[in-house]
């Protein structure tokens, strides 16, 4: 496992295998490039993720356009990748603080942290890195040396928040031959052990009795039981309470509306939002966060099979609105519904749902950014901030009364699709909405992150499949609320 160490020696100093130098805004005249005539005969332009490895002086050279943190963060990790085949196990780099000293130390160790992961559960021959740790040197390229006790508490940070990242990551990753509801739910109940955090799982007839049908009916056709997970951390005197619910779907099938074979390859990704809010909880408890925080995840399998339920189907959710199935492939609105009626009975002062929840959203947004949706600007608005800090891109979609329409039914209170097939990022948050208590719609997020969970390509600093969505947005954002 990689680790990262502060060091108060010069980088010059420090015996390690090779070091890393960025080159910020392709100037080749700072103090840590040793090798300015060889980089220029070799074309590097210190371009943005540009990577050259000097072995004659045992330095991997990073181009980086700026200093802002999520140019740090990509410098970081495509240093990892300029080295990981080869034999080096330590390395050493300096800082470069720009004009937040601790972000970008912060930015350093998350792309470090991130880049590394790696996933080889399933591979028979395993072929781990050779790299065992990095120093970070608090010596800075252009500026006075940043302290120990801000570097620390960076580290700390960065630390808790990259690994929740990766722990998300593998649960996304993990098959549906093995991450079932209830492998899912016991998963959960590790995470019972840290400081101050508790698990309950709930099971089918805790469901039915509390009248969550619409949950019950998706996994009606699955031999494996659907789970209710309930994890809490809760500090001493906390400042809010904070709600997460997550889409669980360990696999889904699209039920009797069969999704077409090619769609249902990476459909073990449909538990990304349940991974990140417990992934989410899991930074949260050890960073001692100031926040009664609550993760609920609805754990099911969208099967096919002679008791299914079908298009034409009407459900009752909990809170007794019902609901016309004309699709079957909309699934995860029908368990978040349940679930977001089970949250709200905990009073919330804060809900946010996370749910991988409409190919829309990527046609929308793209594969890269989270939708962002729910009535209160302001809250919307500090969480595209703080995501923004984070380096996960987000965007807002808004709701408007017309779109609010198409989801009308002739049979039942709502239908669980649109009536038109544009839009239907935001008619799914609408269809949530009907199920939100007006007590709590101002308090209340909906983050789609259908496009940046899961993708057949490496990007950034994030590996081929799962990215953690949503995990480090949410942990910024917080630790922006702990500064009120």
């Amino acid at each position: 496992m990689l680790t990262i160490e502060l060091s108060p020696k010069k980088l010059e100093e420090e015996n390690v295998d090779a070091k890393i130098v960025l080159v910020i805004a392709k100037d080749l005249d700072h103090k840590w490039v040793r090798d300015k005539e060889m980089l220029i005969r070799m074309g590097f332009k210190g371009e943005s993720e540009e990577i050259l490895f000097m072995p004659t002086s045992n330095t991997v050279y990073v181009g980086c356009d700026s200093l802002d943190t999520e140019e740090v963060r990509l410098a970081a990790s495509k240093a990892l990748e300029c080295v990981k085949k080869t034999n080096l196990r330590s390395l050493a780099i300096g800082t470069y603080t720009g004009e937040c000293p601790g972000q970008n130390v912060k930015a350093l160790v998350e792309g470090f942290l991130l880049g590394s992961y790696l996933f080889d559960t399933y591979k028979s021959k395993k072929e781990p890195p050779k790299l065992e740790r990095i120093v970070l040197c608090l010596e800075d390229y252009a500026r006075p040396n940043i302290s120990m006790e801000s570097a620390t508490k960076a580290l700390k940070e960065a630390k808790a928040i990259a690994e929740a990242t990766n722990f998300s990551r593998q649960i996304v990753n993990g098959i549906p031959n093995d991450i079932t509801p209830s492998a899912l739910a016991s998963i959960a109940q590790e995470l019972g052990e840290l400081k101050n955090v508790t698990c309950k799982v709930m099971d089918e007839h805790f469901l039915q009795e509390n009248g969550m049908n619409a949950f019950l009916a998706v996994n009606r056709a699955s031999i494996h039981p659907p789970r209710l997970i309930h994890l809490t951390y809760t500090p001493k005197n906390p400042k809010k309470r904070i709600i997460y619910v997550g889409k669980g779907l360990t696999y889904d099938s699209g039920g009797l509306s069969l999704k077409p074979s090619e769609h249902m390859v990476t459909m073990k990704a449909d538990k990304s939002g349940a991974a990140a809010v417990m992934g989410i909880l899991k930074a949260a408890a050890t960073l001692e966060l100031p926040f009664e925080i609550h993760a609920i995840v609805g754990a099911a399998e969208n099967m096919i099979g002679g008791n299914a339920y079908k298009p034409d189907d009407v459900l009752v959710a909990k809170n007794g609105k019902t609901i016309e199935v004309r699709n079957t492939d909309a699934e995860g609105r029908l368990v978040l519904a349940d679930c977001l009626c089970y949250a709200q009975e905990l009073k919330p002062d804060l809900l946010i749902d996370m749910a991988t929840l409409t190919g829309a959203c990527v046609v929308a947004l793209g594969e890269f950014t989270t939708g962002v949706m729910g009535h209160n600007e302001v809250l919307k608005n500090a969480f595209v901030n703080a995501s923004t800090n984070s380096g996960e891109l987000s965007a807002t979609l808004p709701f408007n009364r017309y779109l609010k329409k198409l989801i009308k039914s002739s049979v039942a209170d709502i239908s669980n699709i649109s009536s038109s097939r544009y839009g239907g990022a935001i008619t799914a948050g609408l269809f949530l909405d009907h199920f939100i208590e007006d007590a709590y719609k101002d308090k209340w997020l909906h983050l789609d992150i259908a496009g940046p969970a899961y993708r057949e390509n490496a990007w950034g600093y994030n590996p081929f499949g799962a990215s953690g969505a949503g995990v480090r947005a949410n942990l910024y954002w917080m630790l922006d609320l702990a500064k009120d």
